[in-house]
C-alpha cells in the first residue's frame, strides 16, 4: 500500500475531527468523501494527488470566507444556501484551524437540534465527552477565546498573504499599463505625423461646384 502524502494526512486529520461530532458518519456518494449527520452531508472532501478540495455550509461566515483567495460559492446552486468550496494545491496551504471551525459551523447548521445541544459552547475546537460546557459563564468565554485564537491567527496569516499578492499584482498591472500607454502614445504621434505629411503632399481639391482652372493657351508669335 503506497504511503500517504502530506495532503492525505491533512485530510485524515479533518476527517477524524468531523467524525468526532455526535452522530457523524462517513459516506461516498459519486466517489467523493462525505461526512454526514442524520444522513445529511455537512462536509465534502476530495483529494487528487497533492490537491485538496472541500465544501462546507457556512450560514454565518460565508461572506468572510469568500474573501479568501482559495474559496468560491459551491456549484449546483448550493452557494445560494451558504455552501462554500475551498481549493488547495498542496497541504501547506490548508489552514487547518480555520477549516475545523468551518466544519463546526457546518455541522451545527445541518445536525438536528438535539445533537447540537450536546456540543460545547460555539468556538470550541474539539467536541465530544472530553469537552463539556463550562458551568460558569466566565469559563465558557475563556474556553471559546482560547479555541478561537488559533483560527484568528491562521486567518490573519492568510489575509496577509493575500494582501502581499494583491500588492505585487497591482504593481505589475501599473507597469504594464504605463508601458502600453507609452507605446500607444508613440503610435498615435507617428500616425498623426504620417497623416500630416501626406496631407501636405496632396494638392488642394477645387471647391465644390467649381471647375479647376486650366492654363490659357499661348498665342503663336507672328514672324
Amino acid at each position: 500500500m503506497p504511503a500517504e502524502n502530506e495532503t492525505q494526512k491533512v485530510e485524515a486529520v479533518l476527517r477524524e475531527h468531523a467524525l468526532s461530532y455526535p452522530g457523524a458518519h462517513e459516506d461516498f456518494p459519486w466517489g467523493h468523501r462525505a461526512m454526514k449527520v442524520n444522513d445529511k452531508t455537512f462536509l465534502f472532501m476530495t483529494v487528487d494527488g497533492e490537491k485538496l478540495n472541500l465544501s462546507a455550509k457556512l450560514p454565518d461566515s460565508k461572506d468572510a470566507a469568500l474573501t479568501l483567495p482559495f474559496t468560491e460559492p459551491t456549484e449546483y446552486g448550493l452557494g445560494k444556501s451558504g455552501w462554500v468550496t475551498a481549493h488547495f494545491e498542496e497541504a501547506s496551504q490548508v489552514p487547518v484551524p480555520v477549516i475545523k471551525a468551518w466544519i463546526d459551523e457546518s455541522y451545527r447548521a445541518i445536525a438536528p437540534k438535539k445533537l447540537v445541544e450536546k456540543l460545547p459552547a460555539r468556538g470550541t475546537a474539539v467536541p465530544g465527552p472530553a469537552s463539556k460546557p463550562a458551568k460558569a459563564a466566565a469559563g465558557k468565554k475563556a474556553s471559546a477565546s482560547k479555541a478561537v485564537a488559533p483560527v484568528k491567527k491562521a486567518a490573519k496569516k492568510v489575509v496577509s498573504k493575500v494582501k502581499a499578492v494583491a500588492k505585487k499584482a497591482a504593481a505589475r498591472v501599473k507597469t504594464v499599463a504605463k508601458k502600453a500607454t507609452k507605446k500607444a502614445t508613440k503610435k498615435v504621434a507617428k500616425t498623426a505625423s504620417a497623416a500630416k505629411a501626406k496631407t501636405a503632399r496632396k494638392p488642394a481639391a477645387p471647391a465644390r461646384g467649381k471647375r479647376a482652372a486650366t492654363p490659357a493657351p499661348k498665342r503663336a508669335r507672328r514672324s
